[in-house]
């Protein structure tokens, strides 16, 4: 990724802080055919803690991971365990009625309590911070009000304040106490380790292309020409990986960027996040050696629309008028899918048809929302009880048809994008190649050098091979 001059970004620092830390594995590829009880598709958070679920309740359990475990969404967050979302809750109440904001909350509530005892049971860092959604202008001024309103109507002990410890003027904020953040790395380390002894078996480059349903068995068939034949299948991978459900047309792709500064002059003490048109997002963290570092983060886009390169300058610029004097140590981007809804889709791929299930639409929350929705799955697929706030994460519910407007306009978007994609493929010489997906013409990102999709969000590398689905196979 690029980077001001005077930044002075070292080419090996254009991945996420995380990646300084050992990583997960290596787990060897898939090969030959295999029968499992439940086949997982994704080696993030969300499809490791399925799998560490369901072995725990006595199934055998397969992980496929197309790429390395931390390759994906979880490998690129911020690393922010909160309840307090930005204006998520208030996004939510435009098309929920205030019960299910509830319940939304109670299942993230319930998420953050297993995933900060499964942190301290193992070992995993955890630091209790404060968090906030914070205003500089009058436009973010109100969404930050209506987001206090919210929050209290969802049930979040939520306070507002003037004044916060930031380094710039702020014209109000809502705080939220005992939140927490966490190292990415060293929790899918330590949740790839509690799998495999659970005998849970992972395997990395080895990327799922079809997944066929029978009477009895779901089959797998991976670019490698393995083969998993299982009795039930969770796709997580972030974008579902299959057409089947048509989660592809409820979800937005959002491309936004990262950044780590050494300013030794000051680091936050809490989890900020703006609420104002270009968002802004602050953390402290440490590097693998112990220095202590502040994470910038935002300037979030439709995957494929627009220029990532000026995105990215412009998160980059803020953070360099912010911190005088500071230096870039990381730079990187995520990828996350925002629902139509505004809530998560967790549960049956198609109505009635529990043996394939998917975890998607996490919409950047994945770490405080995924351990719900595993909680979830797990009691699906194990013959348990659903709990009550479920259905606030439900993949197929009634309310959805209050956002029927909302996916409605994803979808004119979409053909937009499509119709002038092609139109611009008629002139000469344009010839971007095209998306394996459904066709769409391909824009070339530049800022991380790779092909990237204005529909659906998939991602190419240069020589064509998949960096991000939903698409499954490369381009020619």
């Amino acid at each position: 990724m690029n980077a001001p001059d005077d930044f002075n970004l070292r080419p090996s620092a254009s991945a996420p802080v995380w990646f300084d830390r050992p990583r997960p594995g290596p787990f060897p590829p898939l090969t030959g055919r295999v029968s499992y009880d439940v086949a997982v598709v994704g080696g993030g958070v969300g499809g490791l803690l399925c799998a560490l679920l369901l072995a725990r309740g006595g199934r055998s359990v397969v992980v496929l991971e197309a790429r390395r475990i931390g390759d994906g969404t979880t490998g690129h967050t911020t690393g922010k365990v909160s309840l307090l979302q930005g204006t998520k809750l208030s996004r939510v109440m435009r098309t929920n009625p205030p019960s299910t904001a509830r319940r939304y909350v109670e299942a993230g509530r319930e998420g953050q309590a297993w995933l900060r005892r499964f942190c301290d049971e193992h070992g995993v860092t955890t630091e209790t911070r404060h968090a906030t959604t914070y205003a500089t202008t009058k436009l973010g001024l109100v969404r930050a009000e209506s987001e206090l309103a919210a929050a209290r109507t969802a049930g979040l002990d939520v306070e507002w304040t003037e004044e916060t410890e930031l380094p710039y003027p702020v014209l109000g904020a809502v705080r939220l106490e005992d939140q927490f953040q966490v190292d990415a790395m060293d929790l899918l380390r330590a949740l790839a380790r509690e799998v495999t002894s659970e005998v849970g078996t992972i395997h990395e480059s080895t990327r799922v292309v079809s997944i066929d349903r029978s009477d009895d068995r779901v089959t797998l068939a991976t670019d490698g020409g393995a083969e998993v034949r299982a009795g039930a299948v969770v796709v997580a991978t972030n974008q579902p990986t299959l057409l089947r459900g048509g989660f592809f047309a409820r979800l937005q792709p959002q491309r936004s960027y990262a950044a780590t500064l050494a300013a030794a002059d000051w680091a936050p003490a809490g989890m900020h996040l703006s609420s104002d048109r270009e968002v802004r997002s602050l953390r402290s963290v440490r590097s693998s050696d112990g220095e202590p570092l502040v994470m910038v983060g935002g300037s979030g886009h439709v995957t494929g629309r627009g220029s990532a390169a000026d995105r990215l300058d412009r998160l980059l610029s803020w953070a360099r008028e912010t911190f005088p004097g500071s230096e870039l140590r990381h730079v990187w981007s995520a990828q996350d899918q925002s629902p139509a809804d505004g809530l998560p889709y967790v549960g049956p791929a198609v109505p009635g048809d529990h043996r394939i299930q998917v975890v998607t639409g996490l919409d950047k929350w994945g770490l405080s929302t995924a351990p719900a929705a595993a909680l979830l799955i797990a009691a699906d697929l194990l013959g348990g009880h659903p709990p009550a706030w479920g259905r606030a994460l439900r993949a197929w519910t009634p309310r959805e048809a209050l956002a029927a407007g909302r996916t409605a306009l994803f979808n004119a978007e979409v053909g937009w994008q499509m119709a002038c994609g092609h139109a611009a493929r008629l002139l000469p010489g344009e010839n971007a190649p095209l998306c394996t997906h459904l066709g769409g013409v391909l824009r070339w990102n530049d800022a991380e050098a790779s092909w990237d999709c204005p529909l659906h969000g998939s991602r190419f590398a240069p020589d064509g091979s998949v960096l991000e689905g939903p698409a499954t196979k490369p381009f020619a």
